[in-house]
């Protein structure tokens, strides 16, 4: 950091970056435990503007609405467009514009947990504010982070944008049904997100005709809410 010292004091502000990213850090740790002690799984789903959050949260919100008790929180700039298409499924739905940031952030999300019966919930749905750059490095203390892209960013969007991805649990690559019409090859996009992170989990779906839905439900959500009630028990 020295080597970067100038009289405008640079390195000072490089400190105070890092400070405010520990800083959050915290703040979704403690989010974390908040749910952690009420039984509560949050999942964090993001995506750019157009790839469908709103479309693949509306269909977990159907598929899983029978069996848990959900919220979703719908992150925008302004309006309240994806709050009223949650709410059209019969589950509460809380809109949380941000103006001109970016991104949701754990201090926010935290102010929206503490006003929730969290005792009379299962599931926290957070539909992220839309875009692939400033979500990924602002955790909110969920269990699980999303990125929904779509074959209409086109076939380098991992290459072009592998921090997001290199920082999630699933990638879902919605819209497939429209693979053919955009000249995207699905299984070289595959394997570039697979090349950025081994470990996520990839997810193809077509939220028009639900295609892929039932094993995003499985794999998001029954399988590991099943893990944890197993570990729960009593040997």
């Amino acid at each position: 950091m020295s080597e970067l010292t100038d009289a405008q004091g640079k390195v000072h502000q490089i400190e105070l970056a890092i400070d405010f990213l520990e800083s959050h850090r915290k703040l979704a740790e403690a989010n974390r435990k908040l749910l952690d002690e009420h039984g509560v799984t949050m999942i964090d789903v993001m995506g750019s503007v157009g790839a469908g959050k709103t479309s693949v949260v509306e269909q977990l919100v159907r598929g899983l609405k029978e069996k848990y008790r959900i919220v979703v929180l719908n992150g925008d700039l302004v309006t309240t467009i994806d709050q009223d298409r949650i709410l059209r499924h019969g589950v509460e739905a809380i809109q949380v514009n941000t103006g001109k940031e970016c991104h949701l952030d754990a201090a926010l999300v935290r102010t929206v947990l503490e006003r929730l019966d969290l005792g009379n919930l299962d599931l926290v749905i957070v539909e992220n504010v839309g875009n692939l750059i400033c979500p990924a490095d602002f955790p909110l203390g969920s269990h699980r982070r999303v990125v929904v892209t779509s074959v209409t960013e086109g076939p380098y969007v991992a290459v072009k944008h592998p921090h997001v991805f290199a920082e999630m649990d699933f990638v879902v690559i919605n819209k497939i049904d429209l693979a053919s019409v955009m000249e995207v090859d699905v299984s070289k996009l595959v394997g570039d997100l697979r090349s950025v992170n081994p470990r996520a989990r990839v997810v193809q779906t077509s939220c028009k005709d639900g295609t892929g839905i039932p094993e995003l439900i499985t794999r998001l959500v029954e399988e590991p809410r099943r893990c944890t009630s197993s570990e729960s028990l009593p040997a």
